[in-house]
């Protein structure tokens, strides 16, 4: 078991009311968020529609008066098509799905070109092995722990036996500055053991956007929890 780690939350939007989208990201920057993460898709890598460089764009007032940081995570085919429109509008990193990129390296450095942060995605069915040629290359990697495209998914049980295995991976080639993201199903009772596992970052979306209570009282109990079973 990894040693535990301080951790990120990132906001998921996907799971946030559209209709008060700027009042809900505030609500999660003021309440201590500072990574807001964007699902990007485009009905043929996954089955499913979402936003584009103009969320990006609309969000930086915000992102500068709390000094968020904003991923833009491409869960679109050939996503080289659009990386420069989501850096020029605004995201600080940009993640891509290593199934969508025949030519990762180039799509990584050109990702490093524009002065972003790199990060590299995978599927629940997809191997650790597929990942070990381009670790040293990365800031980050993202562990799909539900299948891309729809928000609100139970988590995958045995994506914390993935995390673990990548957190001994990174250690066994010197990499541990390359972070461990895990993104859905994450709720307050698997919080703990993800991060146990060898993770860094959450992403977080219909467990602090949703109608049970205000964002920040959704992150406070998140947080609460998760001290508690540490």
């Amino acid at each position: 078991m990894a040693a535990i780690e301080p951790v990120q939350f990132a906001a998921s939007i996907l799971s946030a009311d559209f209709c008060r989208l700027g009042e809900q990201v505030e609500e999660a920057l003021k309440a201590g968020i500072r990574l807001i993460h964007v699902d990007v898709m485009d009905g043929l890598f996954v089955p499913n529609l979402s936003m584009g460089p103009n969320i990006v764009k609309a969000l930086q007032p915000l992102k500068n008066k709390y000094g968020a940081q904003i991923h833009a995570h491409l869960m679109i085919i050939d996503p080289d098509r659009y990386i420069t429109n989501f850096v020029q509008a605004g995201a600080d990193g940009i993640i891509v799905h290593i199934e969508a990129c025949p030519h990762l390296l180039q799509t990584i450095r050109n990702i490093r070109s524009l002065g972003a942060r790199t990060g590299v995605a995978l599927n629940p069915a997809t191997p650790l092995i597929m990942l070990e040629e381009i670790l040293a290359e990365v800031d980050f990697t993202l562990i799909m722990s539900v299948e891309p495209g729809f928000g609100g998914q139970e988590f995958i049980q045995t994506s914390l036996d993935k995390i673990a295995r990548l957190h001994k991976l990174l250690f066994h080639h010197h990499l541990e500055h390359v972070k461990i993201a895990v993104d859905g199903g994450i709720h307050l009772p698997i919080a703990a053991s993800i991060v146990k596992a060898g993770a860094h970052t959450l992403v977080v979306g219909s467990e602090i956007f949703n109608s049970r209570a205000s964002v920040s009282k959704n992150f406070q109990a998140l947080c609460t929890e998760f001290i508690n079973s540490r």
